[in-house]
């Protein structure tokens, strides 16, 4: 019984020198013993190799199934206007007549949105073009072959066995770090040294939190990081968008969801946090009042000595394929905007979170029991509003900016929609482009400048 009791202890010592000493205290000071690296390398090894053998084992058992493309229809790239001259010209029809065939382009628009819209799929996993050894996504090949099965089994081990305890370790000292650190500054007198003792305990253990996901991030174009007295707004595909930013500098959060006070342990953490700096909390009846959240947003913008404040203008996650509609609101304060665009390489692991399917603890669960978080960061060059653009445009503008950096899709959909109905202001701007084409645009102009539209045929037609 001796024996065992100090082979525990042993252990014991052995994984809290592990922990404390080659994780916890580089990850402190941002360096890295390298360990991660040669364990992404060795990892990327053993995945081509497991591609390699499921495509040579669904040539010899030909009922190896197929994983399904991305998209199941092939749709038109062209726009309404496009695809309706396509449709009248073998009728040698013009555009400023009605042709009861306009009613086929709807129902195919229609049956395409029923079938696989493009909204949906944004609140799914990503697919992967190959197997990466986790049972999440795509079929499930570890019966290919005796070897893969065993591949299978020991990374299974590795990562329930030894990657999960180490992480749930670092995330419970990350977190309890920050709770402690953040109280004992918020006591201090405000000034310089409180502002930089509570960077420097927020930066501190969200490296440490980072550690715990096994997080290789990548931070290109540094040059363009957000400074203080700016608005950063980022696509958003989960939760820890914050650790990952966090990680190379401090900001201010703000989010409508996150941004909430809460009560519980996430409760006590915001508390503590708001405490040592100047984060930017709301009740939900606040977050009502868009006349009092833009003001004090304003106001802490027009500080320049406070840390920029971090945004999500998406308002939910969406799953690393695209970048939605941006809300407004963001684009509406003034100052200067840093847009940094987001990418998650699922190969590693599946960092979207589905909020409808999993709750928080069951998605950090499955986040700590995945390979590796592998993220490249792009800071892209500040922008402001221009003369003439309304808030809407700049929000549009600083949306497609940051979905051609990241390589996302660009779609107008507002994420909203995962849980809502389409507002009624776009299925008027849908009537209006189709009235457009059908009175010509002179006629469109006297449709927008009608006070109904009983004056206006197609319009009325569109009505109905």
């Amino acid at each position: 019984m001796e024996d065992l009791w100090s082979v525990a202890v042993g252990v014991f010592q052995a994984w809290m020198f592990t922990v404390l000493f080659l994780i916890m205290l580089p990850a402190m000071f941002g360096l890295s013993l390298g360990v991660t690296g040669v364990y992404i390398q060795v990892l990327v090894k053993i995945l081509e190799w497991a591609t390699i053998r499921i495509q040579r084992g669904r040539q010899e058992q030909p009922s190896v199934p197929v994983p399904l493309p991305n998209g199941i229809i092939e749709r038109a790239a062209g726009s309404m206007e496009e695809e309706l001259e396509q449709l009248r010209r073998s009728r040698s029809l013009d555009g400023g007549e009605f042709a009861l065939s306009d009613v086929f382009y709807f129902y195919k628009k229609g049956l395409e949105s029923i079938v696989d819209d493009q909204v949906t799929q944004r609140f799914s996993s990503e697919e992967l073009a190959s197997w990466n050894l986790l049972t999440r996504t795509n079929q499930n090949f570890r019966y290919i072959s005796l070897r893969l099965t065993v591949i299978w089994g020991l990374g299974v081990f590795v990562r329930y066995g030894v990657l999960f305890p180490l992480r749930i370790t670092l995330a419970i000292i990350g977190l309890s770090w920050l709770v402690m650190g953040t109280t004992l500054v918020g006591f201090l007198p405000e000034g310089s040294v409180k502002n930089w003792l509570s960077e420097l305990v927020h930066l501190t253990c969200y490296r440490i939190c980072a550690r715990g996901l096994s997080a290789t991030i990548t931070y290109h174009n540094k040059q363009n990081k957000p400074q203080k007295g700016g608005i950063c707004v980022a696509n958003h595909t989960t939760p820890i968008d914050v650790v990952i930013l966090a990680n190379d500098g401090c900001y201010a959060m703000f989010r409508p969801q996150v941004g909430q006070v809460h009560s519980g342990l996430l409760g006590v953490i915001q508390r503590s946090m708001s405490r040592s700096c100047p984060h930017v909390w709301f009740e939900r009846s606040e977050m009502r009042d868009r006349h009092a959240v833009t003001s004090r947003l304003r106001g802490h913008v027009a500080a320049r000595t406070k840390l920029p404040i971090l945004i999500f203008p998406e308002g939910t996650c969406i799953n690393n394929t695209s970048v939605m509609m941006f809300k407004k609101g963001s684009f509406e304060i003034g100052g200067t905007i840093y847009p940094v665009a987001i990418k998650y390489d699922p190969q590693f692991g599946d960092a979207f979170w589905n909020s409808s399917k999993f709750n928080m603890v069951s998605y950090l669960l499955r986040m700590m029991t995945s390979w590796a978080i592998v993220v490249n960061v792009w800071y892209l060059p500040p922008m402001t509003i221009q003369d003439g653009e309304d808030a809407a445009q700049f929000a549009n503008r600083v949306k497609s900016a940051i979905a051609d950096q990241g390589g996302l899709l660009d779609l107008a959909w507002d994420g909203g929609l995962k849980r809502g109905k389409v507002k009624d202001s776009f299925k008027e701007e849908q009537q209006k482009m189709y009235s457009s084409i059908i009175v010509g645009q002179s006629g469109a102009q006297r449709v927008e400048e009608a006070e109904s539209h009983e004056k206006c045929p197609a319009a009325r037609y569109m009505k109905v």
